[in-house]
């Protein structure tokens, strides 16, 4: 007796579309009832964004609003205003935020940016206007580095981005690849991709619990330009995949996600290490990046493309010419294998191991959520205004951990986990 196999059939766009949206709220936000949700999204993605708040609904959102962003409004007013404005920000956009964590309430955000858009306005301009938004934002962006509130980021095609990836293709066509490349990316074009999730998280989970048990005092990072030794916090603890809020709401602040990641000790990076892939920041390209450490303190930074905004990037403050975040990827994530650069940090930084400039998050510290900040730097946790992530492994890149006593270990060999 034979029998045929049948393949099941590929999912339609629209089936796709509110999978994303499922997972975004369900595994992504993990909206409870009674919850408001705030939505922060470019208006590009709205037929997105909709679909996010009838899941929102559905979960049992109290309320649900949206907060619209547009790339050509941004732009302008980096050409067009006068110099001298740009201290000046839209405050209740923040305190939308911020009203919404007080309230108890979750705040989703759809990143969509053309990477290039500001590659051409003053710098300073940027600069001036990122530090006065991180200032008045630091109230909310404390919440967000202490897990005290459920929030998610997810992202979706904008046709300055999508012709970035795919530059050979039409309009409409770099849009329609770009969709599914983030939908084979986040698995939502998977029958059930909240199943894939969870068994997803559950891995990321065992890893993260494998690492923080090691309590290793360092990792040494080997291999092409970079030799560089990341110390840890001490009583450091492992992230990675679903975390928790106080009040016992899990949520998985990034989709897609892949890596593992813990708080460097702000005063015990040595060495050098260079970029593997470019990152985009704030609308400039940075790429190239060679960044020297000493005693935790970055003492050189070069990049052949973006100096500029490298530079002020580390000169945002004291605590941004220190670590914040190391993270572990294996290079045979899905995102690495799709060979694909998205100009997003949310997806390059799943591709490769990494590292992040600025602040530290508090749970990477065992009770950092709670105590004071002068015990958390003395753990070796950082303190600044920014936190930027920027990408440095590949399959040529090995890695071990070191011991208090300076035995090591392997943890990866050529980009691919050991342990």
């Amino acid at each position: 007796m034979t029998t045929t196999e049948t393949t099941p059939a590929a999912l339609t766009f629209d089936e796709k579309l509110r999978n994303y949206a499922r997972l975004a709220v369900r595994v992504g936000l993990g909206v409870k009832p009674g919850q408001r949700v705030l939505v922060q999204a470019p208006v590009d993605t709205a037929p997105l964004a909709r679909l996010v708040v009838r899941e929102a609904y559905a979960a049992g959102a109290s309320f649900v609003d949206v907060r619209w962003d547009d790339d050509d409004v941004v732009l302008a007013r980096f050409e067009l205003a006068p110099d001298g404005s740009f201290d000046t920000i839209s405050q209740w956009r923040v305190d939308a935020e911020l009203e919404t964590a007080n309230a108890g309430g979750a705040v989703i955000a759809i990143r969509a940016t053309d990477p290039n858009l500001l590659g051409n306005v003053d710098q300073v301009r940027v600069a001036a206007y990122q530090k006065a938004l991180a200032t008045y934002r630091r109230p909310y962006s404390q919440q967000v580095m202490t897990n005290r509130l459920n929030w998610n980021l997810i992202s979706a095609p904008i046709p300055g981005w999508a012709q970035l990836m795919f530059p050979d293709a039409s309009a409409d066509m770099a849009v329609e690849q770009q969709w599914d490349a983030i939908f084979a990316a986040t698995r939502a074009d998977q029958p059930d991709p909240v199943a894939l999730w969870e068994e997803h998280l559950a891995h990321l989970k065992r890893r993260r619990d494998v690492l923080t048990g090691k309590r290793y005092h360092a990792l040494h990072f080997r291999g092409g330009e970079t030799d560089l030794t990341v110390g840890l916090a001490d009583d450091h603890i492992w992230g990675g995949g679903a975390a928790d809020t106080p009040g016992g709401i899990t949520f998985t602040a990034n989709i897609p996600t892949e890596e593992v990641w813990t708080a460097p000790h702000r005063e015990r990076v040595d060495g050098v290490v260079v970029s593997t892939k470019p990152l985009s920041y704030q609308g400039v390209l940075i790429d190239g990046i060679r960044i020297e450490f000493a005693s935790g303190r970055i003492v050189s930074a070069t990049a052949r493309q973006g100096q500029d905004a490298l530079t002020r990037m580390i000169a945002t403050d004291e605590g941004s010419h220190r670590l914040g975040e190391v993270a572990l990827v294996p290079h045979s994530s899905p995102i690495s294998k799709s060979g694909l650069f998205f100009f997003n940090t949310l997806y390059d930084e799943n591709a490769a191991s990494h590292i992040a400039i600025g602040s530290a998050y508090r749970f990477n510290v065992r009770g950092g959520v709670d105590m004071p900040l002068e015990d958390f730097l003395k753990a070796g946790g950082n303190d600044s205004l920014t936190h930027v992530d920027w990408m440095i492994g590949s399959d040529q890149i090995d890695v071990d951990g070191v011991a208090r006593d300076g035995t090591r270990e392997p943890v990866m060999r050529a980009g691919e986990f050991v342990i």
